[in-house]
């Protein structure tokens, strides 16, 4: 069995050395695709045995499917790590003990994730650790076309591993703000897209397994809820019924910002984007591009189309 590391970087000089060292000595071959990082990261991921490939970004499920189709048709797994995430000594091991033995119908695997907050794990809250797929076997599965919250589509049954990955991002708290507020725009137009259809994208493939489960709940439960008011009831969810009280400080830090100002930011902006279609008399994708500043008119199938207003 070969195991391919895919790794996405840009600006992750902080980081990528240490997401390498978690995996070298069961990858076969790492592959950071970069896009235009004006840092040492290139450099440092060269000197740690990786191959970097150079691509321009926009969105990560764009960027890991072009990354896939770089690879020898004769590759056999694929992982797709964060650079900012490390690889436990367990997951390493089940990686390259569990993969060798699993039969040809499974085509992939879901793997335990976790992240870390001002440098404490998150452990409740009831969200932590989830379940997403991150290892694939070569042309057997790839990213869901997505702006945010994107997952590995498989062809065939998916495994699970032991072990977990951590997110633990070194970068402070105000690089955190700014990449959810770019995520929370992100979003906004994943739920524009829904209801307008402007993308043109085949809808009918959903994750499998726990992803599912969320995405189902998020599109069908929470979308209908008055927005605003529903991400009080998410942070009441997560700080008070599922404890992410007793995270400690850090960690009412991230229910408070994670769980709450950032699901109320999608809502505002959504609300921006849509009083300026009222307003301004704008399809979404231009109501898009003057509120959220992201042109969305080369990643539309037919640039000429008349765009629903909002009513």
């Amino acid at each position: 069995m070969a195991l391919t590391v895919i790794i996405l970087t840009r600006n992750e000089a902080l980081h990528i050395a240490r997401a390498i060292r978690s995996v070298k000595q069961v990858a076969d071959r790492i592959l950071v695709v970069d896009s235009g990082s004006t840092d040492d990261t290139v450099a440092i991921a060269h000197a740690h045995g990786a191959d970097v490939l150079v691509h321009p970004f926009v969105t990560q499920a764009k960027q890991f499917n072009w990354a896939l189709d770089q690879l020898p048709e004769d590759t056999d797994w694929i992982f797709r790590l964060d650079a900012d995430e490390i690889v436990s000594p367990e997951l390493a091991r089940s990686l390259e003990r569990t993969l060798p033995g699993l039969p040809a119908t499974v085509a992939g695997a879901s793997v335990a994730r976790r992240i870390s907050f001002l440098r404490r794990p998150i452990r409740w809250g009831g969200v932590f650790p989830v379940r997403i797929t991150r290892v694939l076997r070569y042309d057997r599965g790839r990213s869901e076309d997505r702006w945010m919250d994107e997952h590995i589509l498989l062809d065939g049954e998916a495994a699970h591993l032991d072990g977990e990955l951590l997110d633990d991002n070194l970068n402070p708290l105000g690089w955190w703000i700014d990449k959810h507020n770019a995520y929370a725009s992100r979003e906004v137009v994943e739920i524009l897209d829904v209801e307008f259809g402007f993308l043109n994208r085949d809808r009918h493939d959903a994750p499998d397994g726990q992803a599912g489960v969320k995405r189902w709940i998020k599109e069908k439960v929470y979308a209908q809820m008055p927005g605003g008011l529903r991400a009080f009831g998410y942070f009441f969810y997560r700080y008070v019924l599922r404890l992410g009280c007793l995270d400690g400080t850090a960690g009412t830090g991230f229910h408070v910002l994670q769980g709450f100002w950032y699901r109320y930011l999608v809502d505002m902006k959504l609300y921006e984007v849509k009083a300026a279609m009222k307003g301004d008399n704008l399809d979404a994708v231009s109501a898009i591009h003057k509120v959220l500043g992201i042109d969305l008119r080369g990643q539309c199938a037919d640039t000429k189309r008349v765009f629903a207003k909002a009513p």
